[in-house]
């Protein structure tokens, strides 16, 4: 799937379809030492705020469920023009009540927010943008999870599951149906290059996840 420069809604994947995909990452990079870590852990991760991307350099991300078929998906890469556009892009502009406003405010305040995008009724939305705004950090904050084939990858290299690409295929199928019990986790998945599985910590971010349960 290819998102442009700047992203439009149309270049995302639902909005169940990413969280899954990106749950499912998160699940393989799962580890107690990282649970540990509070605010300054790196890598893909789950917890109870929601979904959290950040290499800890040039790129972070936010994706959080807000009530039934509500969803948002904010962060920043250093592509993004958004950040230090003039005149300022208000990010926020036309975003529904249910947002978590005054932390979205207080990122867009402090310069940390290159775009805001929202998900209700089926449909992704974002503010309007000057044509002026030549990128907003979607295409390389989000493309790792909107291009299937590079989910798949990711999924089956060394680093994550190790797995063959048949495996890495049922895995992904797993979790974008919600259907990724502990068992199947385990079963489809082996120690990556350097370092055992952690596989309490691997059923606990699925559990938190939501990736076994409708």
């Amino acid at each position: 799937m290819t998102i442009n420069r700047p992203g439009l809604p149309g270049d995302l994947p639902s909005a169940q379809t990413l969280w899954a995909r990106w749950a499912l990452i998160a699940v393989l990079e799962a580890t107690a030492e990282d649970e540990e870590a509070g605010h300054h852990r790196t890598g893909t991760w789950v917890d109870d705020r929601g979904l959290h991307l950040d290499d800890s350099g040039c790129t972070w991300w936010g994706f959080a469920r807000r009530g039934e078929g509500r969803y948002v998906l904010f962060g920043e890469d250093e592509s993004s023009d958004g950040t230090w556009h003039e005149p300022p892009v208000d990010m926020l502009a036309g975003a529904p009540a249910w947002l978590p406003h005054k932390k979205l405010q207080d990122l867009l305040n402090g310069g940390e927010l290159g775009c805001v995008y929202w998900f209700e009724d089926g449909t992704w939305a974002r503010a309007p943008y000057p044509g002026t705004l030549d990128d907003d950090g979607l295409d390389c904050g989000m493309s790792r999870f909107a291009d299937r084939d590079e989910v798949l990858r990711t999924v089956a290299d060394a680093d994550h599951a190790a797995t063959s690409a048949h495996d890495a295929e049922a895995l992904l199928t797993h979790a974008e149906n919600h259907r990724l019990t502990p068992e199947l986790l385990l079963s489809l998945t082996t120690d990556p290059d350097g370092r055992k599985r952690d596989q309490a910590a691997m059923t606990r971010a699925l559990e938190r996840a939501g990736l076994n349960r409708p």
